[in-house]
């Protein structure tokens, strides 16, 4: 019966039809997750850095139990005798993890004096949280705390002091810090309340600057010799098409590279850092300048309009302008007239467009019509009511705005940008 059931399996089973979901949305959520994930710490909440530090940990206590009379005033002992007395269960409460050092032998030391005092050292390796704001990323500082407290006796049993008011380093030079500058030490004592009790609860706060040399290189001066870079297309002339083209988009480019690395360098932020916003502000003024030269070459191309000619006579009086030309030749030959033809002339909105030749245009403002226009875009414009009381721009002179305008504006920013982040 056993065979019989087996064989019903597989005959129902392999009639069975299996359909497969698509991949395509598996494999793009497999990869926003593996992006996402790759530096990803699930052991600390957001906003948390670490920091790893070496240290040699000592705590003082009297145990009346191990008073001695001897001549001997001290007993200096190894790490054996450590698990034959009572120790401070001490723990440090914003560790990740700690590491004790046992090479060649424990590093410990354990010292009792006659009267019952004990010290008892170790070296520490450990690896804590620290709280990280990085608005201000990279001119940041930040104090780092190590807090240690009592596992289980409460502040009834164990009192912890320290043996000076404040703590100081014994030797700056030893600190190891390549990114960061030590800036000094702080302690501080409070009561924590629990569930369990009210704990003494010890801190020593790590005050550290960030050092800007490596973004400073890496991404400060690049950027601002890009924006610089990018206004030496307001002094090539607005003919060169080509030229003033790739150079605005090969800035762009360049800026846009730079904000892909300077965002490598920084940890997975949601808010704005300092560096974001130069950076950010940096390819907008390169952008402007590549806008600058499209708003320059629009306005100041000269368009033939779509309307149909009409030949008129000469509107304006100075006829003078228009007088025949005689050439004399030989006394052979006959003179001839060379009296050009009447100008073609064209309406196009407020505007006269004059064509004489193929590959020139003049405009002049018609009678009693204003060129609303917030910029001056012909040439011949040059008088009437529209003038008065309004501030106009000659596209013309656009170039010469931006030398001034983009240099101004891009020092103004600076001087805001670095006394805000560095001194308020």
């Amino acid at each position: 019966s056993r065979k019989v059931e087996e064989d019903e399996y597989e005959d129902s089973s392999s009639n069975q039809k299996w359909v497969l979901a698509p991949k395509s949305q598996d494999t793009d959520v497999t990869l926003i997750l593996n992006k996402l994930l790759r530096e990803y710490d699930k052991k600390l909440r957001p906003d948390i850095g670490e920091y790893q530090i070496d240290i040699f940990f000592a705590q003082t206590w009297t145990d009346s139990r191990l008073r001695f009379n001897s001549t001997m005033k001290i007993l200096t002992l190894n790490s054996n005798m450590v698990g034959l007395i009572w120790i401070p269960d001490t723990i440090f409460r914003n560790s990740k993890t700690a590491e004790a050092h046992w090479i060649t032998t424990p590093n410990q030391l354990l010292r009792i004096w006659n009267d019952g005092k004990i010290l008892y050292t170790l070296r520490l390796t450990i690896n804590a949280e620290c709280q990280l704001q990085l608005h201000n990323f990279p001119m940041d500082e930040h104090s780092c705390p190590l807090i240690f407290s009592s596992y289980g006796y409460p502040k009834e049993e164990m009192i912890y002091r320290w043996r000076k008011n404040s703590v100081e380093a014994a030797d700056q030079k030893s600190w190891r810090l390549y990114q960061f500058d030590f800036m000094g030490l702080r302690n501080t004592t409070e009561i924590v309340t629990t569930s369990a009790g009210d704990y003494v609860v010890m801190t020593i706060y790590f005050e550290l600057s960030r050092r800007m040399g490596y973004f400073t290189i890496q991404t400060y001066i690049p950027c601002i010799l890009t924006v610089v870079l990018s206004w030496v297309s307001f002094w090539i002339k607005k003919d060169a098409t080509p030229a003033r083209t790739a150079l605005g988009i090969t800035t762009v480019l360049t800026m846009t590279t730079l904000s892909t690395i300077a965002r490598k360098s920084l940890p997975r932020v949601s808010y704005v850092t300092a560096m974001d916003l130069f950076v950010t502000v940096c390819f907008l003024f390169v952008f402007a300048a590549l806008m600058e030269y499209a708003t320059l070459n629009y306005y100041s191309s000269c368009r033939k309009p779509t309307t149909t000619k009409k030949t008129t006579s000469l509107l304006h009086s100075d006829s003078s302008r228009w007088i025949p030309e005689r050439i004399s030749l030989q006394a052979n030959y006959s003179l001839l007239d060379m009296r050009p033809p009447p100008p073609a002339m064209t309406t196009l909105n407020n505007s006269v467009y004059w064509q004489e030749f193929e590959d020139t245009c003049v405009y002049e403002c018609l009678d009693g019509k204003d060129c609303q226009s917030f910029f001056c875009c012909y040439e011949e414009c040059k008088s009437g009511s529209w003038r008065k009381g309004r501030i106009h721009i000659d596209i013309l002179e656009l170039d010469s705005y931006s030398r001034v305008f983009f240099p101004t504006s891009f020092l103004l920013f600076n001087l805001v940008y670095w006394v805000g982040y560095l001194y308020l």
